[in-house]
């Protein structure tokens, strides 16, 4: 699928948009978000996307993102300059303010003093952008540029030591600026700002909700699939749960749902898995597979982990292929794709690689000729959880920490065997349960083992051993697009590495994950 439609075959949720074009700043996700929890809908959209598409989509206001380059670079993004004769408000923050000034006639130039991080910045009275504010902030800056002169018809409305025109506004076009990042935390009333530019310039009304969502998607189901017949990849988790239990809602018994025991799931989560949903408590037609031969069999000898997660990829569509065969025909397939793996799976600035390939996002093999079925395409994860808890699911379940598609497998550093599985499996158990023992567990994004690729020496009782090495990995995170390393409590970390290393043979060292993301993702492959 061409990287145009995978940003914009979103569900068109019926209400006032605003879109973010993005030029490549590790924020531009944040801004989304925030807007998001105004309840104004808002979508990300690549820089080039052009005027036309966006007055066809009505755009209620336009978001400049902030980039890593100088409007002045020979290969710097830009957008198209119809984008300022839609007549709707636009805001330029960072670098979009930078991009606004140079391609309105403005001068930007390389700052004396640059400004990075946290900076003070002071602002004129009577903008509605600032309304209700404190006069002087303190933001997070992150640019080496400053504007020398303002087009014609703004004038400055902050202003730090650095940067003598840190915002600026141009009331008869509507069309703002700001040199620091209101969507971080690090911004004093930073959301405040955002809202302004959606209710008080843009004017819209923030009735973008759950519920909402819920009774247009369902609508939407119905349209597409008619008296068609839906089968849905069911893994357990709370993405594709959520995704049928949404689909079922609208179509009823035409969905059927598939689950694939792959082999590399967490410690009897196979069978708590089936004894779940074949209590009746969700009301879905499931077929069970279990296919964990097939694909320890695909994986062995293999070390690349972008080679597993193909692999993996490739063996689930298959066998998933044979069971959906033996059972009928099926017009439509039902994926729980979430927004974040749209971005992170294709590149949205130039060359820029993807961070990863997902199974979820394009890349169907043409012999399978459905229709998809993508429900939650424009939700981030907490929403996903909220939607959940909208159609009935428990807390508990809906509050279950991610876990990746390819399972274990990229949880395990080399190759992929039962032996190592073992390992990971009985680790992984136990961080699972001493996490959920201190209370942590619904305070962090993920928390899991990962087995290394390296022995080392170690001494248990009068013995000498050379065995495995275990890394736990726990981030805090609002969507996984940023996360930090977990600060567990010392004593956490004692009595989980105790107990791996007494009740996990084969282990004899493990070691804490202090890395962020970025620059690291938060797997390790």
């Amino acid at each position: 699928m061409p990287l145009q439609e995978l940003f914009t075959h979103l569900p068109n949720v019926g209400h006032q948009t605003l879109f973010v074009l993005d030029f490549g700043s590790q924020y531009t996700q944040l801004i989304a978000r925030r807007l998001r929890e105004l309840k104004i809908y808002t979508e990300i959209l690549p820089f080039h996307t052009s005027p036309e598409e966006l007055r066809d989509r009505q755009a209620a206001g336009l978001i400049l993102s902030g980039g890593p380059m100088s409007v002045g670079d020979d290969l710097a993004p830009r957008c198209q300059s119809g984008i300022f004769d839609l007549g709707v408000p636009v805001l330029g923050i960072c670098y979009g303010m930078q991009l606004m000034t140079d391609m309105l006639g403005g001068v930007v130039e390389p700052a004396k003093e640059k400004e990075f991080g946290h900076a003070i910045v002071n602002l004129e009275a009577g903008s509605s952008l600032f309304e209700n504010l404190a006069d002087e902030l303190r933001v997070w800056a992150s640019h080496g540029d400053r504007i020398a002169k303002m087009p014609e018809g703004f004038h400055s409305i902050g202003m730090s030591v650095n940067a003598p025109i840190a915002a600026m506004e141009d009331q008869n076009r509507q069309f703002y600026g700001l040199l620091f990042h209101p969507e971080v935390v690090h911004t004093e009333q930073g959301s405040d700002i955002l809202g302004h530019f959606a209710s008080n310039i843009c004017k819209c009304e923030g009735d973008w909700t759950m519920a909402s969502f819920l009774h247009d998607a369902i609508i939407k189901i119905r349209e597409q699939v008619g008296d068609g017949r839906v089968v849905c990849g069911l893994s357990g988790g709370v993405d594709s749960t959520v995704a049928a239990l949404l689909i079922s809602r609208a179509i009823g018994k035409q969905l059927t749902c598939i689950f694939v025991d792959n082999g590399l799931l967490r410690q009897d989560e196979a069978r708590q898995i089936e004894d779940r949903f074949t209590r009746g408590e969700l009301d879905l037609e499931i077929l069970f597979e279990n296919a964990s031969e097939r694909f320890l069999s695909e994986l062995t000898g293999v070390l690349d982990p972008e080679e597993k997660r193909k692999r993996i990829g490739r063996t689930f569509i298959d066998v998933f292929e044979d069971v959906a065969t033996r059972h009928g025909s099926y017009d439509f397939l039902a994926q729980g794709t979430l927004y974040p793996d749209v971005i992170e799976s294709v590149s949205v600035i130039g060359p820029s690689a993807p961070i990863k390939s997902h199974h979820n996002v394009g890349g169907l093999p043409d012999r399978l000729n459905f229709e998809l079925i993508e429900p939650l395409r424009a939700l981030f994860k907490d929403e996903v959880r909220r939607l959940g808890e909208e159609l009935g699911l428990d807390e508990l379940f809906v509050w279950r920490q991610p876990f990746p598609g390819p399972g274990l497998a990229v949880r395990i550093l080399g190759e992929v065997t039962e032996a190592r599985l073992h390992i990971l499996r009985e680790t992984d158990a136990i961080v699972a349960q001493e996490i959920r023992r201190s209370g942590w567990y619904r305070r962090l994004w993920q928390s899991f083992a990962v087995l290394l690729p390296i022995q080392t020496v170690g001494v248990m009782g009068d013995e000498r051993t050379y065995e495995h090495v275990i890394a736990i990995r726990a981030v805090e995170s609002l969507d996984g697009m940023t996360a930090d390393w977990a600060r567990l409590p010392e004593e956490l970390l004692a009595v989980t590495s105790s107990r791996i290393v007494n009740e996990v043979r084969g282990v004899n060292r493990v070691v804490y994950d202090i890395s962020s993301k970025p620059p690291s993702t938060i797997e390790w492959e």
